[in-house]
């Protein structure tokens, strides 16, 4: 049967809904329960669902609305500090991923050219399944989670070269490979200008007429993700760097928070038909035959993979907890790879049999990172002390003057409640010292009386560098439970006796921390709801009504 067909598509939505219920029901990630539902529906399975049909369509779609928003949410100042990070990080785990898989390979007895193949396929790790995960678990904002967008635009660079010297090479057209790549520059820098141009000429006065109606928006903002997305497909990009190229030309613009809020219930409804689709196009052809040899290349890539993220990124002197959370979302194999076996398959460089290995070796990797991401937090805490031999962030020497050194009060964390707290102490005359390991936030630090320097919460060496006995305060900000008992176990140890103030996003973790030998619970939303609740009760009575606490108590 076709799949545009309605009453197949109606079944296929009924068996993932019913799915993701028991999903839901076992606490099981639904991105796992999509990728089955598509195998059972796909040729492998019931033959409802073929790979160049309707739903493939609608993944696209999906893709391009998913990479859209990630875009739209871009701020350009981070290409500034993540960018060296993500640069090295992206080409190190290629490399290594490469080499070392190539060998694996030749190990287990395969050839030069299926080696070759093989290894590449280890290399690439999914944008989409990465991104919405991160998304999902609202860490895409976090540094983690931009450092790993940044390698992952890395690896879409470098899949991009990939297949035009594959190309090349099939047609055996040796001198192509360097014209091809000159022409892919040309190409990637015409596109870079066209969308400059158009997001300060014309952009802006677009959306100005368009915004008039939501409606309009929201349509002219998926038409423009989606033509953006074909047009860089038409050059020989891949359609997802498009997407998020048409998202970061609209990031600047006052309407990016309208168009992001209302389409995302249409990005996870699409990114289901992703999930089916690539569950469909799975081949285990002789997968019986490779168990063995799907293993290994397995276990390589879910641990292998963050291992030498998080070696670089200790070599850069981020905190061992910050490399570890950016390098599990590598550990996994893309539909990038699934395509590169159909074109080594295509130009007769490798067999089924290959294409059935790289299949398998997605479907574990694809499967077991999802749980290892979702579980980053959890499985950090069991495993995290191991880890601490590699972390070289304690070595950044924290060099303050003798004015500097004498602090009122330590706050971690600059973000969007430690930032202000911060910026109010220094205005009220305190010397405020704010520790931060966004080096973003250390750099842009402009507050008068606030000095930032680069540290962990979860250093707990990192604490001897502070000037812990002149403090009278030690607040943290950051809204991670984990971070904040790790810094009062660090307290503790060190023998601090000056105030303690941490910070609680839920009544979970306010319970927890009254039991911790802390002074006080900060809760940002607690206080800011009876802040706004006073203030409109004022505004409700009238500016000449008077209660007992008014807004002002709060100041």
């Amino acid at each position: 049967m076709d799949v545009h067909e309605f009453p197949i598509l109606a079944a296929v939505l009924t068996i993932a809904a019913i799915a993701a219920m028991f999903a839901v029901r076992l606490k099981q990630p639904l991105i796992v329960a999509f990728i089955g539902v598509g195998i059972l529906v796909g040729p492998v399975g019931l033959g409802w669902v073929t790979t160049d049909g309707t739903m493939e369509l609608l993944a696209h779609l999906g893709i391009a609305v998913l990479l859209f928003l990630v875009g739209l949410r871009l701020d350009l100042h981070l290409v500034k500090t993540t960018g060296p990070v993500a640069l090295a990080t992206g080409l190190g785990q290629v490399i290594f991923t490469s080499v070392v898989g190539y060998f694996i390979a030749i190990a287990l007895g395969m050839d030069t050219v299926t080696a070759l193949y093989v290894a590449v396929a280890l290399t690439f790790s999914s944008t989409i399944i990465i991104v919405k995960l991160l998304s999902d678990k609202r860490e895409l904002e976090q540094l983690h989670g931009r450092i790993a967008v940044g390698f992952l635009i890395v690896q879409d660079i470098i899949v991009v070269l990939v297949m035009i010297a594959i190309t090349a090479f099939g047609q055996e057209a040796q001198d192509n490979v360097a014209l091809g790549v000159v022409e892919v520059v040309a190409k990637g820098i015409g596109l870079l200008i066209g969308i400059v141009l158009l997001a300060k000429y014309v952009l802006p006065r677009v959306l100005h007429s368009v915004a008039q109606s939501q409606e309009l928006l929201v349509l002219f903002g998926i038409s423009y993700a989606v033509a953006v997305a074909a047009f860089s497909d038409w050059l020989g990009f891949s359609s997802e760097v498009g997407a998020f190229l048409a998202g970061v030309s609209l990031a600047s613009t006052p309407y990016r928070d309208a168009l992001g809020s209302r389409l995302v219930s249409l990005r996870d409804f699409l990114l289901l038909f992703f999930f089916l689709v690539l569950g469909a196009q799975l081949e285990f052809t002789d997968a019986g035959q490779q168990i063995k040899e799907a293993l290994i290349f397995s276990a390589f890539v879910l641990f292998g993979n963050p291992l030498i993220v998080i070696l670089i990124m200790a070599l850069m002197r981020y905190p061992v907890r910050v490399g570890f959370l950016a390098g599990l979302t590598v550990a996994q194999i893309s539909e990038f790879s699934l395509i590169l076996a159909a074109l080594g398959l295509s130009l007769g460089h490798i067999t089924n049999a290959t294409v059935s290995l790289i299949t398998v070796v997605g479907l574990i990797t694809i499967g077991g990172s999802t749980y290892l991401i979702l579980y980053s937090h959890q499985i950090y805490a069991k495993i995290g002390r191991w880890l601490e031999i590699l972390d070289r962030s304690s070595t950044r020497k924290v060099d303050l003057s003798d004015d500097q050194s004498d602090v009122d009060v330590i706050v971690y964390g600059l973000g969007r409640f430690g930032g202000p707290v911060a910026d109010r102490l220094g205005a009220n005359g305190w010397k405020v010292l704010a520790v931060d390991f966004d080096p973003r936030r250390i750099s842009n630090n402009r507050r008068p009386g606030v000095t930032a320097i680069f540290g962990s919460a979860e250093d707990i060496q990192f604490l001897e560098t502070l000037p812990l006995g002149r403090a009278r305060a030690v607040v943290s900000t950051i809204p991670d439970i984990d971070a904040n008992r790790a810094l009062i176990v660090g307290l503790e140890h060190h023998s601090y006796t000056g105030c303690v103030a941490i910070v609680a996003l839920n009544d979970h973790d306010a319970h927890e921390l009254s039991l911790r030998n802390i002074d006080c619970v900060l809760e940002p939303y607690v206080i800011a709801a009876d802040v706004s609740a006073e203030r409109i009760e004022h505004i409700v009575r009238g500016p000449d009504s008077s209660f007992e606490h008014g807004p002002e108590s709060h100041a």
